[in-house]
């Protein structure tokens, strides 16, 4: 292999990447590749460009980026992400955690505090974030979280052992009669379901659609609310406290459709609110006092 200085690696792995990505894109992973891989400081290729690099070190980085122009996502090659400041590990297990579901934590904490929500449930948990955030930001609140995959459940458990917060996981199938051993009723209820509508994977990217798993993207076209009308079904029945809290991550074309849906159900102040980029992707609601 070829001696390489900390310039001539980022300018091959950039030239690389820029095949396949936006040019800013690709010097953003770069730079991310350099750093986890060199442990070198952001912009490292400019501050120390003759510094030489460890032919080890070389080669890690370029299968990694070999694996990143494969659309291998860049959180799967470094096996982690960060989430509301935490770290999280991801692998194929699970879906990336997005920024967008990050407003939807801070909304929920928001009414976790001011509702004075004791018990929260987590629906649909993934990787843990959402539960694993909220348990981080109200450390006196219990917060459990389900997930219809051991896979995912594993890794969850893991992150929440990581970051240092005690949650309780359950594995239960949100479309099915959950298990008696959630200790229902819930003060507050989150949920990230899956929403994509099959007919929408042909605007999605290689990389979510060859890596990230199937089953938490997408829904049939016939039944975009599939899960949340399961979800409110399961809150309706008990799941929920009166004057609850339910709050959703939602596909932005639905957003009408599923405040009809939750009031059809008997929910109140139903309220749809814009993600950062303007889109309708998030819905809180209450339960009805008794």
């Amino acid at each position: 292999m070829a001696d390489y200085t900390l310039k001539t690696i980022f300018e091959h792995i950039l030239n690389m990447l820029c095949i396949d990505f936006q040019a800013d894109e690709a010097k953003s992973m770069a730079r991310i590749l350099l750093s986890h891989y060199l442990g070198a400081e952001r912009y490292a290729e400019q501050l120390q460009p003759h510094a030489p690099v460890p032919s080890a070190a070389a080669s890690a980085l370029l299968a990694a980026t070999q694996r990143v122009c494969m659309h291998e996502p860049l959180q799967y090659v470094l096996g982690s992400t960060t989430f509301m400041g935490l770290d999280l590990q991801v692998d194929a297990r699970v879906l990336i955690p997005r920024p967008e579901t990050e407003e939807l934590v801070q909304w929920a904490q928001q009414t976790a505090s001011a509702t004075g929500a004791q018990r929260l449930l987590d629906v649909g948990t993934g990787s843990g974030c959402i539960a694993i955030a909220l348990a981080h930001l109200l450390p006196d609140v219990q917060v459990h979280a389900l997930d219809v995959s051991a896979e995912a459940l594993a890794l969850a458990h893991h992150n929440a052992q990581r970051v240092g917060v005690r949650v309780e996981f359950h594995c239960a199938d949100a479309l099915s009669p959950l298990p008696a051993s959630l200790p229902a009723p819930f003060d507050l209820i989150v949920s990230n379901p899956p929403y994509i509508l099959e007919r929408e994977r042909i605007e999605m990217r290689p990389n979510v659609l060859q890596h990230e798993p199937w089953g938490a993207l997408f829904v049939p076209d016939s039944d975009p609310l599939l899960f949340y009308r399961s979800i409110a079904q399961h809150a309706v029945g008990g799941l929920l406290a009166p004057q609850g809290a339910m709050l959703f991550e939602i596909n932005e074309t639905q957003g009408d459709a599923t405040c009809n849906m939750l009031r059809n159900m008997g929910l109140e102040r139903i309220e749809l609110r814009c993600d950062m980029f303007g889109k309708e992707r998030m819905i809180r609601c209450y339960m009805p006092e008794i």
